[in-house]
Formats: structure tokens, C-alpha cells, sequence
């Protein structure tokens, strides 16, 4: 399923910034799923689009409160047991030939490197807890502490890099209408 968008909206978009244009992209894939991504409104996106959401998921989950909120808040298995890093660092693989980066490569490391954390303490983290012991967990979990670092310095060239991508290949996120 490809949502509709206008061209007008689309170019609007672009030209405010990379951030515009995904949050566009991204918003109306969600619209056209009635606003959530899950088992029933999966199978009506082709993996672009499931990896775009992935990442904004991701994205708002790490940069709101790091690799421990996002897999508490039980994301872990769709980011780490799902092929995402792999088609990310995919997507990488193409734009950053162009840009002569390994932007989105270095970033799909850093969710493998992620995976590798998340196995080892994954029941820990997704445990019922109170507001108290849900701060006390990012005391608990230093581990994850470079990889939020990491993320946060290079997420503007990563979303950029991703926003290459989603531009070069438009016509396989949504329909354009003039």
C-alpha cells in the first residue's frame, strides 16, 4: 500500500529539510495504516516502508531516552530480531557509493552492536517497573551508554542519508499526485 501525497506537499517538505521529509513520508504510511504499525497493518507495506517506520521508531525512542527506553518500551524485538540493520546498511550500500560515507553502514553496526546488548539484558529491561525504578534502570545499564552517544553525534548525516534514499527511490514509499 502506498499512501497518496500531494506534490505540492512532497516538494514543501523537501525543501524545509531532510527531518520534513521523512516525518511526511513517514506520517502518511501510518495514516494509511490507521496510524499503527503491527501484525495486522505489517503485511499492507512493502520492507521500505517497514524499515522507514523502523526507523523513526528508533529514532524517537533513542534520541527521547536512549537504546534502554526503546527496548523497554518493548521495540527491541522489531528492531534487533528483524532484519533492519541489514537493510539499512542495504540502503547504505547505495546512497553512500554516491556520497562516498559509510554513514548508514556504521549505523547498522551500531544496531548490531545494540542486538548483541539487548540478548544479554533484554528480560531485565522489559520487566514491569515504577517511574523510579525505570530511571534507576539507565544507572543500571551503563553498557548502552556509548551506543546513545554514538547515535546522538551521527543521527543528523544518518537521517540524512536516509532522507538520500527515500528521494531516490519516492515512487516505492508513496503516490504522488499531481
Amino acid at each position: 500500500m502506498k499512501p497518496e501525497i500531494q506534490e505540492s506537499e512532497l516538494q514543501t517538505a523537501a525543501g524545509k529539510g531532510f527531518d520534513e521529509l521523512l516525518e511526511l513520508v513517514v506520517g502518511k504510511t501510518l495514516e494509511a495504516i490507521g496510524g499503527e504499525l503491527n501484525a495486522q497493518t505489517m503485511p499492507q507495506l512493502s520492507g521500505d516502508q517497514i524499515t522507514l517506520i523502523g526507523y523513526h521508531l528508533f529514532r524517537e525512542e533513542v534520541l527521547d531516552g536512549g537504546f534502554v527506553q526503546l527496548i523497554h518500551n518493548g521495540l527491541g524485538p522489531f528492531i534487533f530480531l528483524n532484519p533492519f540493520a541489514k537493510a539499512i546498511r542495504l540502503w547504505g550500500e547505495e546512497v553512500e557509493s554516491e556520497q562516498g560515507t559509510s554513514v548508514l553502514h556504521d549505523f547498522s553496526k551500531l544496531i548490531y552492536k545494540g542486538r548483541k546488548l539487548f540478548e544479554r539484558y533484554d528480560n531485565e529491561l522489559t520487566r514491569e517497573v515504577n517511574d523510579e525504578q525505570f530511571m534507576a534502570l539507565f544507572e543500571q545499564y551503563p553498557d548502552f551508554d556509548a551506543l546513545d552517544d554514538e547515535f546522538i553525534e551521527t543521527e543528523e548525516d544518518i537521517t540524512s542519508m536516509i532522507a538520500v534514499y527515500i528521494d531516490n527511490h519516492i515512487n516505492e514509499f508513496v503516490e504522488i499526485k499531481a
